[in-house]
């Protein structure tokens, strides 16, 4: 079933789309009396500015059908309310005019589709129906005459859930974690729907080098000249890592694989249809090969990822040179804004004020090397992913790369920064980021929750690898050109990388 069987009442973005913000004056809205006076006047962060081409997709299966008069009661007292969720970007009309969030009405029919899908497609192959259907959502464009998000109500069963539900939201409104968060905040435990889900304690943070404190003098001078070689350290691998940075913007390509789109030969504005396929892993086995690695979560996906790009590209590549060692790298997003409690954010809910709660898009970059290779030891990729995080943790190269948009943005106008943010993910391969999502089954608007897969579309990469931890379990959610890709087998490779790695592991404890 390709995208043009599909048909979506309400879905009136595809008829008369607006791709550009309104250059018009919004007034407030009766039905955001209560929404903070601020955000009259907030403007769209810089962040958020340079991906206004971008949008995150997150699709949940739940346990049972969807009950459309529950769901939409739930949607209405809860993430409609939140004042990024009624409103719309307007600038002042002027070619350079900053685009502002102002309050809007929120039509819930506008906002919760239910598509005609094909019921010969649907019984036939009910798990690909959703997928085309998701798929379809990455070549659609929204209007930008009402907040940019939408519910797509997929109601029957696929092999994994009762029924799907997909979430579609413009990057703008803010980034990939603040929106999970967001979203988080709208279920209920499903042991106790009087109360938030239980989200997993924070791992103990050893913190950057430079927020190391001071030995004290009766540790001796061995200790107070570590404590000084490591600013030292941190500042030598920060200026390695924002010249990389530069270079990479500049000149400093990957070499052409597989994974890699060729952005220049095929056209930057091309649109690319993407198709998000997902897997479970088992949180137990990630972490069994953590405690016997003494290392972090985040440490074994990247080896994890490692391994399997490894194992798909020397498959179908048909390059027989498995001694050889590619270096690639990836673009690691990262948020700066202190973390929110679910608490804190449901509350925001609540009152229809954002200030309690830093929102929008505040990220910097991280540009993390991967090596596709073949060990004889599977291990071998988690250690060098290690390696790789913890240089990578002693630098502040973040800061300063978040910094460098922010001024090219300001001094230089969006034309430029958005020149520079696509050349900067054009020069690497892929895409990565990992959640973390409730450490317990959840409900939303009454219904359990069986999966969370998000993902993105928009960069200009071929490959997106994200994970997103629920419960027990690791969801991998890969975002491909749809054409390149054999999206089964590179998802076994995941599934069968993780099983070496963790048969590996046990042999050390």
């Amino acid at each position: 079933m390709d995208a043009g069987a599909i048909t979506a009442t309400g879905l009136r973005s595809v008829a008369a789309p607006r791709n550009q913000p309104l250059s018009i004056r919004a007034t407030r809205a009766p039905d955001t009396e209560r929404a903070d006076e601020a955000s009259m006047v907030e403007p769209v962060s810089p962040t958020g500015r340079l991906m206004d081409s971008f949008y995150i997709v997150v699709t949940i299966g739940l346990g049972t059908p969807v009950n459309v008069p529950a769901c939409r009661a739930g949607v209405e007292a809860q993430l409609a309310r939140h004042p990024r969720f009624c409103s719309i970007q307007v600038t002042d009309g002027s070619e350079d005019g900053n685009p502002h969030w102002v309050p809007a009405t929120v039509n819930l029919d506008d906002h919760i589709v239910i598509p005609g899908l094909d019921p010969a497609a649907v019984a036939a192959d009910p798990d690909r129906a959703v997928e085309d259907y998701v798929a379809s959502l990455s070549t659609l464009p929204m209007d930008r005459s009402r907040p940019l998000w939408e519910f797509h109500v997929l109601d029957f069963p696929t092999s994994e859930a009762a029924s799907t539900v997909a979430l579609r939201v413009h990057h703008s409104l803010g980034d990939g974690m603040a929106l999970l968060t967001l979203l988080i905040a709208c279920t209920r435990s499903a042991a106790d729907p009087a109360r938030l889900p239980a989200m997993p304690p924070p791992p103990a943070r050893e913190g950057p080098i430079y927020a190391r404190a001071r030995p004290p003098a009766s540790a001796g001078f061995r200790a107070l000249a570590a404590w000084l070689w490591s600013y030292a350290v941190l500042a030598w691998h920060t200026v390695a890592d924002v010249v990389a940075f530069v270079a990479t913007v500049l000149f400093v390509s990957d070499p052409h694989t597989l994974f890699k789109r060729t952005v220049m030969s095929e056209g930057n504005n091309k649109v690319h249809r993407k198709r998000f396929v997902h897997t479970t892993l088992s949180l137990d086995d990630v972490k069994l090969v953590k405690n016997a690695m003494k290392c972090t979560v985040n440490d074994v996906l990247v080896g994890v990822t490692s391994a399997a790009l490894s194992q798909y590209y020397f498959r179908e590549s048909g390059d027989a040179d498995t001694r050889k060692l590619i270096c690639l790298r990836s673009v690691l997003l990262v948020n700066l804004r202190p973390p929110a409690s679910l608490q804190k954010v449901a509350e925001m809910i609540e009152s229809g004020k954002s200030k309690e709660v830093k929102w929008g898009n505040k990220l910097g970059f991280i540009i993390l090397p991967f090596h596709i290779a073949m060990h004889d030891d599977p291990l071998e990729y988690v250690r060098t992913a290690k390696k790789t995080v913890d240089r990578k943790k002693s630098s502040l190269e973040v800061l300063f790369t978040h910094a460098i948009g922010e001024m090219v943005l300001k001094f230089c106008g969006l034309k430029v920064a958005a020149t520079i943010f696509g050349r900067m993910i054009a020069h690497t391969t892929i895409s990565f980021s990992n959640m973390v999502g409730p450490g317990e089954q959840v409900e939303f608007c009454g219904h359990p929750v069986a999966f969370l897969a998000p993902s993105v579309y928009g960069p200009p990469e071929a490959l997106t690898v994200h994970y997103q931890s629920y419960s027990n379990t690791i969801k991998v959610i890969l975002a491909v050109d749809e054409a390149r890709f054999a999206c089964s087998k590179l998802l076994d490779d995941f599934a069968g990388s993780l099983r070496r790695i963790r048969d590996a592991a046990k042999l050390l404890q």
